[in-house]
């Protein structure tokens, strides 16, 4: 239902004290190695930080957040902040939308406004959907599950409110990185209910014979391992020793911001130029909201749940499966590594873009995931 409350309302108090621990940053001493040789450009950290501290307008993006459609749903026990956006048509089709880590609902807003209301970028009316993106639990604007537990699974709260809350017996879904494993084990769990899922990435096939690997696929491993080795240290330690890391992160906004930046530019289509892709004023946003709703720490537990083997693992995926690739995210599995786990219809290779394509390029990706789903779209009409 929406709801009346804000999506964050941030003191006075705590505005004033973000500012002090930023004016105080206490810097790592330099290393005799060139900007992002060995990890987030000290240059580049010192120039956002300082205009963090004195410039940054947050106020300004506060109001625009809490102007977001939101509403609220309590899930069992679980609460979810979730943005909608309704279809301009009155048949649309309705969709969920699930974001990765290190990013927050906030990126997925264009693709929203595209998808819900196409006829204002140049699409046909017949072609929108009913949008809602919830907010994971533990991330920026919805508190953690409350236990650590293998039988309350984001999945499940998923279905919950799109059937159960919202009243959609049907319905899509979206998902990249965390997001795109969620929406894997929904359409596991509750094919049912599916009329397709959209992916930016897939799951490993639980089980499978090495000696039946294409030369594709085998090259497709041997890069994983190796991104593995070069960037996956993160991971491993979100994995394994997430508190260790939280601890430094919660305490410290230059900290934080140093472990979010690294990532959006790795990870995005933005050729070693964060201003590429990204404003100063979205890149502090999305820090500020990590900040703000001290969710840093609760961002870690898919990573440490999956490791710790209360996240179920993808077995077999029956809806239909459009996978969209794009060629700066982390991994690019070919099709029949993809086949082996999902009914795979639609396999695209984008010309452009990375992890962060909601944001990257929304247009790119609202096309993929409007094609894909319009027959299925008249299927449902049929029925």
């Amino acid at each position: 239902m929406p709801s009346s409350q804000p999506l964050i309302a941030v003191t006075d108090a705590d505005l004033a004290d973000l500012r002090a621990r930023l004016t105080a940053t206490r810097w790592a001493e330099p290393w005799p190695v060139g900007d992002w040789e060995a990890g987030t450009a000290p240059a580049e950290l010192r120039r956002l930080v300082t205009y963090w501290a004195d410039g940054y307008d947050w106020r300004a993006h506060e109001a625009a957040v809490n102007a977001l459609p939101s509403g609220s749903a309590d899930l069992g026990g679980t609460a979810v902040r979730y943005l909608r956006y309704d279809g301009e048509h009155p048949a649309a089709l309705p969709i969920v939308l699930t974001n990765g880590w290190p990013s927050s609902v906030l990126e997925l807003t264009a693709l929203a406004e595209r998808l819900a209301t196409p006829t204002r970028y140049g699409g046909a009316a017949d072609d929108a959907f009913t949008v809602i993106v919830p907010a994971l639990p533990g991330f920026p604007f919805s508190p953690q599950r409350p236990t650590l537990s293998s039988t309350e699974q984001t999945h499940d709260l998923w279905h919950r409110l799109m059937h159960d809350e919202l009243g959609f017996e049907r319905y899509a879904a979206h998902g990249g990185d965390l997001g795109a494993g969620i929406t894997s084990r929904l359409a596991e769990a509750h094919p049912e209910a599916l009329v397709g899922i959209h992916l930016m990435a897939v799951a490993a096939p639980a089980d499978y014979d090495p000696s039946t690997l294409t030369a594709q696929e085998q090259a497709y491993l041997d890069s994983v391992e190796a991104w593995q080795r070069q960037e996956g240290g993160y991971q491993h330690q979100q994995s394994t020793r997430p508190l260790t890391l939280a601890q430094g992160l919660a305490d410290s906004p230059a900290g934080l911001l140093a472990w979010l930046i690294e990532k959006y530019r790795a990870w995005s289509d933005c050729g070693g130029d964060l201003s590429a892709r990204f404003t100063d004023d979205f890149l502090l946003t999305q820090a500020s909201v990590y900040w703000f709703t001290e969710t840093i720490s609760t961002s870690f537990r898919p990573y440490y749940e999956y490791a710790q083997g209360l996240t179920p693992r993808v077995k077999q995926v029956k809806v239909p499966t459009a996978v969209s690739l794009f060629p700066a995210d982390l991994t690019q599995p070919p099709r029949h590594w993809a086949e082996r786990t999902y009914d795979v219809a639609r396999y695209t290779r984008m010309p452009r873009g990375g992890h962060f394509a909601a944001h990257e390029e929304p247009e790119l990706l609202a096309q993929d995931i409007t094609e894909f789903f319009r027959p299925h779209r008249a299927s449902e009409a049929e029925g």
